[in-house]
């Protein structure tokens, strides 16, 4: 039960070095104030009502705001991981020393307790009290 304890400790520590080093980018794509579609890893396509751009050489053009937009989240992981400890202060120190100590009293063995009478046998039966006072349940 230790090692399969173990093992799946071990994975979700390389889960979490592992999301935490990773970066991403987060693509939305609304329309209006609707959420129309989200992607990961590569841009949304959107929902086809995007404004086509389109140019004339008059000089009174009127140009519309279309009613689309697009947002991206990006999510940076974290480049350095510190793999040793330069300086444990005095508080970690206290603190690590008392985690141990309250952990390992968790599991402590508990004696069972020894009674007086267990080192002496039963006195023998001779007659058995029943058949004496001849009482039977039934």
């Amino acid at each position: 039960m230790k090692e399969v304890l173990h093992k799946i400790t071990a994975f979700f520590m390389a889960l979490v070095v592992l999301f935490s080093t990773m970066s991403f980018t987060i693509d939305m794509h609304y329309c209006g104030d609707t959420l129309v579609e989200t992607a990961i890893f590569h841009k949304a396509k959107g929902c086809g009502m995007e404004m086509q751009n389109t140019t004339t050489n008059s000089d009174c053009s009127v140009e519309k705001k279309g009613c689309c937009s697009e947002k991206q989240i990006n999510v940076q992981g974290q480049d350095e991981l510190q793999l040793t400890f330069v300086k444990l202060t005095f508080e970690k120190q206290l603190f690590v020393s008392s985690f141990v100590y309250s952990y390992i009293s968790l599991f402590e063995n508990i004696e069972d307790e020894t009674s007086s009478f267990s080192e002496y046998p039963p006195p023998i039966i001779v007659k058995s009290i029943y058949k004496l006072d001849e009482t039977y349940l039934i």
